[in-house]
């Protein structure tokens, strides 16, 4: 594989990652406009990013699966150009059809599950090692940039032209562009082969989802992970809307306030997310390869430990808008820059925890569990939370800021849960990675010889490796991170 065939297939995996969020976070930048454009209510406003989630995460295993089997390349420029004329169509919809505008957004999460579910393991056919690390590092690091920019542009696209729906009229054309790009210039790799596999098994649904409940580290990384995607997307969704009432209803009672404008609001959250996360992507990358050093349990433990801190700064945040605005900004950079940390590390521990030919579709089991309980309901029940409380009778700034803040607290006890999960990760992660490399190390053997297919047959069809087992495997797994060593 030509060196800058990979390094261009990273940065264009990693701009159309950018897109992605920045597309997905482009309506929480203008949700007031949108809510009063189509008339709805706090649950309605958190129901809008639901039905985008859901379509998404349900669409994510049909793409794994189709990804695992086919060319990746044209499976993610299809869902790039659908979610791009998606997004344009949605634009247009009129403010009598708030039903055909939910409607829209939702046929936009099926153009991105068929991305986010298949590029991680592009990455991982392309790299290995430290140095997949690294580039996953870089593909995450779009995250933040993209939600940053998606609100920044956002906000600036509505003032500019006076009018929300501008907002959804930017990242189709890029969408267009990375099509073109990914078509015909994009090399798709072998499947494994950066793992030296050369010979893909053939599996199905049922063999491969009974695979995935034999990795304890995966069910409960996926686990924490779902928290984390839990109170990232309930903030990413709420947060600037509530810092907006806050500082309304703060203004009400200091009248000597300086005005502060929504456009403003959304430009500084939009910089904290880009500031927070590629902070929390770096500082995550990077003490993952310092402490790999000094234990094979590192990664869920930084995952666990950035979790169980983030939690003081996102109550603490919550907690000052309505009094202290500076402190609500800080307190947040602190939170949000800690969830990041996870990113990188998560997508690192499945990719080296399940076998290449089985990674796309663990992926987006992974995307449809955390979804599903985490981003895609978080909006909807911090809506409804919201609602309940909520004086319908007084409907001041300070009445609404107050029960979207109460709303929001229910983060605090998911990201402890969290923690909890990614702790328990620890004691099974260096068991699972030995399988997995022995499973893989099985699977070159049989490919370069035939006097090894029954051992190799063996260890694949083998839920658990006794140890007699693994050891047959020793010797050359050892030779091989040597190697790896050396070259990295």
């Amino acid at each position: 594989m030509i060196i800058s065939e990979s390094y261009f297939a990273v940065s264009l995996l990693t701009f159309v990652n950018m897109i992605n969020y920045m597309d997905r976070y482009v309506i929480a930048a203008v949700l007031p406009q949108v809510k009063s454009f189509y008339d709805l209510n706090d649950k309605q406003g958190g129901l809008l990013q639901t039905v985008f989630i859901l379509s998404y995460m349900l669409m994510a295993p049909i793409f794994g699966y189709l990804g695992d089997r086919y060319s990746r390349k044209y499976l993610m420029a299809g869902g790039i150009f659908f979610w791009s004329l998606m997004t344009v169509i949605s634009s247009l919809v009129p403010s009598h059809h708030a039903g055909t505008f939910f409607f829209f957004r939702a046929l936009i999460g099926v153009g991105e599950a068929s991305y986010s579910a298949i590029s991680p393991t592009l990455i991982s056919d392309f790299f290995t090692g430290t140095m997949r690390t690294k580039m996953l590092g870089i593909f995450y690091l779009a995250i933040p940039v993209g939600s940053g920019f998606g609100y920044v542009a956002g906000a600036e696209l509505a003032s500019i032209f006076d009018n929300w729906k501008y907002s959804l009229r930017l990242t189709p054309f890029l969408g267009l562009l990375s099509t073109f790009l990914m078509i015909f210039f994009l090399q798709e790799p072998p499947r494994g082969h950066s793992d030296g596999v050369q010979k893909v098994e053939k599996s199905n649904i049922e063999s491969d989802l009974k695979y995935f409940a034999t990795v304890p580290s995966y069910i409960w990384s996926s686990i924490g992970f779902t928290c984390v995607c839990f109170t990232s997307g309930s903030l990413a969704w709420w947060a600037p809307t509530y810092v907006i009432l806050a500082t309304k209803a703060l203004r009400d009672t200091q009248q000597s306030l300086t005005s502060v404008t929504d456009e403003s609001i959304n430009l500084i959250f939009g910089c904290i997310i880009t500031f927070a996360g590629i902070a929390g992507v770096i500082f995550g990358t990077l003490s993952a390869q310092h402490l790999r050093l000094k234990t094979d349990k590192a990664d869920p433990l930084i995952c666990s430990g950035s979790v169980f801190a983030s939690v003081p700064f996102i109550f603490a945040s919550l907690f000052f808008a309505p009094s202290s605005p500076v402190l609500t900004w800080i307190c947040i950079t602190f939170g949000i820059t800690l969830l990041c940390i996870n990113w990188t590390l998560v997508a690192d521990m499945l990719l080296y925890l399940i076998v290449p030919h089985r990674r796309s579709f663990a992926q987006s089991i992974q995307i449809m569990f955390s979804h599903l309980f985490g981003d895609a309901t978080s909006p909807y029940i911090v809506g409804i939370i919201s609602d309940a409380i909520k004086n319908e009778k007084n409907p001041t700034n300070m009445n609404q800021a107050m029960s979207l803040q109460y709303a929001l607290y229910i983060n605090c006890f998911v990201l402890v849960l969290g923690g909890v999960a990614f702790l328990y990760t620890s004691f099974f992660i260096a068991k699972d990675q030995e399988r997995t490399k022995a499973l893989m190390k099985g699977n070159r053997s049989r490919s370069n010889s035939t006097t090894q297919t029954d051992v190799t047959n063996e260890v694949l069809s083998s839920p658990q490796l006794p140890s007699a087992r693994l050891k047959m495997f020793q010797p050359q797994l050892d030779r091989e991170e040597d190697t790896a060593h050396l070259v990295a």
